[in-house]
């Protein structure tokens, strides 16, 4: 199993709008490199979505369910999506501000190539951020 972190806008699409349709498709990704992370991901890869814009936090966890296929977005076959369903939310945000203080996550993609949309987290990250957010949110 891979890692990864997702960037939305919750204005956008927000983990509420990811809740409430059970399933939906990761598109609109227009950067090669975050495409090619796209292209990596595996059914049952899990995804950290992260809140761009003035919240900046990372807010919970969904898994993919469907490989890269053409994004139903945009009729042009270099750009690609995946199908994400829901896991859980995270008891407590995990703030990009915490994150750049933290050593732990000192070497996080986020911090070295913070526009990137689609980027590759450590399992060690992840574990690290699933405990500074308290875990699932019961309810």
């Amino acid at each position: 199993m891979q890692y990864w972190l997702l960037k939305t806008e919750p204005e956008t699409f927000s983990y509420d709008d990811l809740l409430r349709e059970g399933q939906s498709h990761w598109d609109g990704v227009r950067n090669y490199a975050a495409r090619n992370h796209l292209k990596a991901m595996a059914v049952g890869d899990r995804a950290l979505i992260y809140y761009s814009g003035k919240d900046r936090a990372i807010v919970g966890v969904a898994e993919i369910v469907e490989a890269a296929y053409p994004d139903p977005s945009i009729d042009d076959e270099r750009w690609v999506a995946v199908g994400v369903k829901p896991v859980f939310l995270l008891q407590h945000h995990v703030s990009l501000d915490h994150i750049k203080t933290d050593a732990q996550l000192a070497e996080m993609v986020l911090l070295r190539i913070s526009r990137l949309s689609v980027q590759p987290v450590a399992v060690a990250e992840y574990t690290h951020i699933l405990a500074l957010g308290g875990g699932p949110r019961n309810g």
